[in-house]
């Protein structure tokens, strides 16, 4: 089994197979790995040779991989709600995001979506003014905001 990037890929599966098991690369990627660092498509993980592993590897630090992905992907997503647009507000409260319908199937992106905003529910905050009752109404708080 050969350690790529913090990756295992098996010995037994053809690297175009094996390749995806990265995050963010898929096969469209796969192939094109291969055909930049000209290897055959039936090659298997055991076949490739040290400078091929090598090459490999200085390929797939380049991309932005794994948990460069990740991380960017999470700053979009906060970046989206810090500025209150609707896809933002859409990650915010779990539901679909690219207007897919919402009256039956949204069990999915409920699941995905809503991770986000549970991550933010489990932080406490230790100050008296989440103890201690606002005096002003709801009515008073609305009319004491400045608007301008």
């Amino acid at each position: 089994m050969l350690h790529l990037l913090g990756v295992n890929l098996p010995d037994q599966k053809l690297v175009q197979y094996a390749l995806p098991l990265f995050y963010g690369i898929g096969q469209k990627t796969a192939l094109k790995v291969l055909a930049t660092l000209s290897i055959h498509k039936t090659c298997k993980i055991a076949d490739l040779s040290e400078p091929q592993v090598n090459q490999l590897s200085t390929l797939l630090s380049d991309m932005k991989i794994e948990s460069d992905l990740r991380k960017q992907i999470r700053a979009n997503i906060m970046h989206h709600r810090s500025i209150g647009s609707y896809v933002g507000r859409r990650h915010a409260m779990g539901l679909p995001v690219r207007g897919q319908n919402t009256k039956n199937n949204a069990k999915t992106a409920r699941r995905l979506n809503g991770r986000w905003l549970k991550s933010e529910k489990r932080e406490y905050s230790s100050s008296t003014r989440s103890i201690i009752p606002s005096t002003d109404s709801p009515f008073e708080s609305f009319f004491n905001r400045k608007w301008f």
